[in-house]
């Protein structure tokens, strides 16, 4: 089960939302209904689901509906219609005991203006959310500063908001959302209003945390790239609509429409796509406990100059080339378990094409990519990145 189900959810602004959600219903356009009615479609029929644990990003430019979805979620806006579920429990049906809890203890939000207060200190103003629930001085300020040095801000607990920069404050209104320990973060373009240095590292920053909080996150930007880097999944909305959902590989590799295609068209796809999406299966791959005439074998057939190495569990042991294959036989040497093998480098599925690129530039062997315990899943040479840059399939590709 989903941890937040959205069914036929629409929003009107207007004096007659429900009259004007029948004339929508019944075929009449965004664009008709706001020049005869001057009543404004926010939201049509927005389905989706979002996953316990998952960074969930909904994106669109200007007037998309983004903004107004996620208020939606903790019922800062009041939708039209349609059903909220958090944990199979309908949202839109809470009492207002039931919603203050809900929005204090459970769902959270982290806006782009950053809500701080400045005759607070640091430490005050991420603990203030558990001031408003009655936690006592000491406690409170005790979890607040294990979340001030969480996000990096240790040494400045003391001091006012107005000492800090940008993107120092966007921490402080991240650590204070967090201490009251939320299932769920609702980020509405939290980083949008920084700078692109400062930005990126709020993104590393979220990234970095993401590991340890275990928490469940609906991102909302306008940025494409933004969305990509930070997202398990991603939900773009138009005119209040939702065209396309999907992981970031799915959004770059098959966009749902020219909308979506427009989106994509400039982005750079290296950091998005990761070694997963470049590898190919190893050239030739041979046992340790072979010996080297065998490997000449092989790589002969085959027709390539080095062979990977691995042991009976598949693990990693090197690269074989021709050249110490020959002097190993010349030295009677009977196991390629024996013969010191040349290093490659090794990197895991989810490493980003981007941090390759460059290492890849300077290698005479291809990276090898490595599962758990070491073992062999792929290789990427360096016309495979190129492959999977430009979105063609991966093929059969020569040693380097």
């Amino acid at each position: 089960m989903a941890l937040i189900e959205i069914n036929n959810l629409y929003k009107i602004f207007g004096p007659r939302p429900r009259e004007i959600l029948s004339s929508l219903k019944s075929g009449k356009t965004k664009e008709e209904i706001l020049k005869k009615t001057r009543h404004t479609i926010a939201l049509q029929d927005i389905n989706l689901e979002v996953e316990e644990g998952e960074t969930f990003v909904v994106m669109g430019l200007s007037g998309s509906g983004k903004s107004t979805l996620v208020r939606c979620l903790n019922r800062l806006i009041e939708p039209t219609a349609g059903e909220i579920k958090f944990r199979d429990r309908d949202v839109l049906q809470f009492s207002e005991e039931e919603l203050l809890d809900y929005r204090r203890n459970t769902m959270t939000m982290v806006f782009q203006r950053f809500g701080l207060l400045p005759h607070r200190t640091i430490l005050e103003n991420v603990a203030f959310g558990l001031e408003i629930r009655g936690v006592d001085k000491v406690s409170r300020n005790e979890k607040a500063m294990i979340w001030v040095e969480k996000v990096g801000l240790k040494g400045y607990e003391n001091s006012r908001t107005g000492e800090l920069s940008g993107g120092m404050q966007q921490r402080v209104g991240l650590a204070r959302a967090l201490c009251n320990d939320p299932e769920v973060l609702l980020m509405d373009e939290p980083f949008s209003a920084l700078d692109p240095l400062i930005r990126r590292e709020m993104q590393n920053e979220l990234i970095d945390l993401e590991g340890d909080l275990n928490k469940t996150i609906i991102f909302i930007t306008h940025d494409l790239d933004e969305a990509l880097r930070l997202g398990d999944r991603i939900a773009i909305l138009k005119d209040g609509r939702v065209v396309q959902v999907g992981t970031p590989e799915e959004i770059l590799e098959n966009p749902a429409n020219e909308y979506v295609q427009d989106f994509t068209r400039d982005v750079n796809r290296s950091r998005v796509l990761t070694a997963a999406n470049a590898m190919v299966d190893p050239y030739s791959v041979i046992s340790d406990r072979s010996g080297p005439k065998v490997a000449l074998e092989i790589m002969r057939k085959e027709g390539h100059s080095s062979i990977f190495i691995v042991d009976r569990k598949g693990r990693l042991r090197g690269l074989l080339t021709v050249e110490d294959a020959m002097e190993a036989g010349r030295n009677n040497i009977k196991l390629l378990s024996e013969i010191g093998l040349k290093e490659v480098y090794t990197t895991t599925p989810d490493t980003t094409l981007d941090e390759l690129i460059p290492i890849l530039a300077d290698m005479k062997w291809p990276v090898a990519v490595l599962g758990p315990e070491n073992r062999l899943l792929g290789i990427i040479p360096r016309v495979a990145i190129l492959s999977a840059l430009s979105g063609q399939a991966n093929g059969d590709f020569p040693e380097n």
